[in-house]
């Protein structure tokens, strides 16, 4: 993923038949390059609105619904890195089923694309081991608020590393959006040194994975959002089960179902629809970052913990203060003002890139 390939999709696959298979269908790659006028366009100025904003409502659907399906069925369920490795699991069979059913097709990846990946679940199990550790340190609301900074550094590594700008007014937005989202999450801020050091390593690494997962299936390789998905999960759930044996989740989940204080069959079944869910929001997931861009999911991220805290106030009579109903607001201008600013930036962007004759010298 270097910098030259930063701005145009490169397929890994020519359409031409390599090895007897022809390249991999994957109709959210394919959005939006139907003109070639947009071949130069960074990927989600390319997607048409409607197809970025029906993915957005999709992941936000299934985000916030397994948010509400952990309060309500998982309470008790206080084993975070075994839940990640269900939830990896269950991206694993889920799009292995995918592949079989011809949703899909397997590219042609060499050892260097194969050692990226096995990178990039280390980025990902790392960034789930520095949040753990970093929220048993930290106070909740800080831990929230500092999580609002994600978009922030977002914007940083775009412009560090791929030199890429932004118009001021999405600039502008960004200030709402963050203000605004830690109010709503605010409230008694304790942290001690490392504490503070580690959540900052913690939204710098939640940037990072965001930005490398978008790069992954716009850039260079151009994977379809399934298929990397179906890659990364099983090196995913296999650290994860690693952290779970060293961190005593499996023998105290053992413990506890031995203890005769849950039934078994009930707790199965309530951790096979967490892990379907987790599954609908995988995909989503990726699919969104793809379409919509790495700062567009960090925004959301800033979104839905709003969204989260009204669900709250109708479901379960969650009390909130001013600063924290003000804050909701704020979020809600800057949100709509980011919106206006990407749709500015698509017009501006296709408007730049458009086809315009050239005068032929006349003799």
């Amino acid at each position: 993923m270097s910098r030259r390939n930063s701005q145009e999709p490169v397929p890994l696959l020519t359409p031409e038949e390599q090895d007897g298979e022809t390249k991999p269908l994957d109709l959210e790659a394919d959005a939006g390059r139907s003109d070639p006028k947009n071949k130069n366009l960074d990927h989600e100025y390319s997607v048409a609105s409607n197809i970025k904003f029906a993915w957005l409502g999709t992941y936000f659907f299934f985000s916030l619904l397994l948010t509400l399906y952990n309060k309500l069925v998982l309470g008790m369920f206080h084993f975070p890195w075994l839940l990640t490795f269900l939830h990896a699991s269950f991206a694993s069979m889920g799009t292995l089923a995918m592949m079989q059913l011809g949703y899909f097709k397997l590219s042609h990846l060499g050892r260097r694309e194969n050692l990226a990946l096995v990178a990039f679940s280390v980025l990902f199990t790392a960034n789930i081991a520095v949040s753990n550790l970093s929220l048993a340190m930290v106070s909740v609301p800080f831990y929230q608020t500092m999580r609002m900074l994600c978009p922030l550094f977002t914007i940083l590594i775009y412009r560090t590393w791929y030199g890429r700008a932004y118009s001021n007014m999405t600039y502008l937005s960004l200030l709402p959006l963050i203000v605004g989202a830690a109010m709503t999450t605010a409230g008694e801020m304790s942290f001690s040194d490392a504490g503070f050091l580690l959540t900052i390593l913690g939204v710098i690494l939640a940037a990072v994975k965001t930005v490398v997962t978008n790069r992954f299936m716009t850039g260079s390789l151009a994977l379809p959002p399934v298929e990397f998905l179906m890659r990364m999960s099983p090196l995913a759930a296999l650290q994860a089960l690693v952290c779970a044996a060293a961190t005593g989740e499996i023998f105290a989940f053992w413990d506890l179902i031995t203890s005769g204080d849950i039934a078994l069959p009930p707790a199965l079944l309530s951790l096979g629809g967490n892990g379907f869910l987790a599954l609908l929001l995988n995909i989503s997931s990726f699919n969104t970052n793809k379409l919509a861009g790495a700062l567009t999911m960090t925004v959301c991220g800033n979104l839905k913990q709003c969204l989260t805290v009204m669900l709250g106030i109708f479901l379960f009579d969650v009390t909130v203060d001013w600063l924290n109903g003000a804050g909701m607001g704020v979020t809600m201008i800057g949100a709509a003002i980011y919106s206006k600013a990407e749709l500015d930036n698509k017009r501006k962007k296709t408007t730049e890139t458009a086809y315009k004759p050239v005068e032929q010298a006349v003799r």
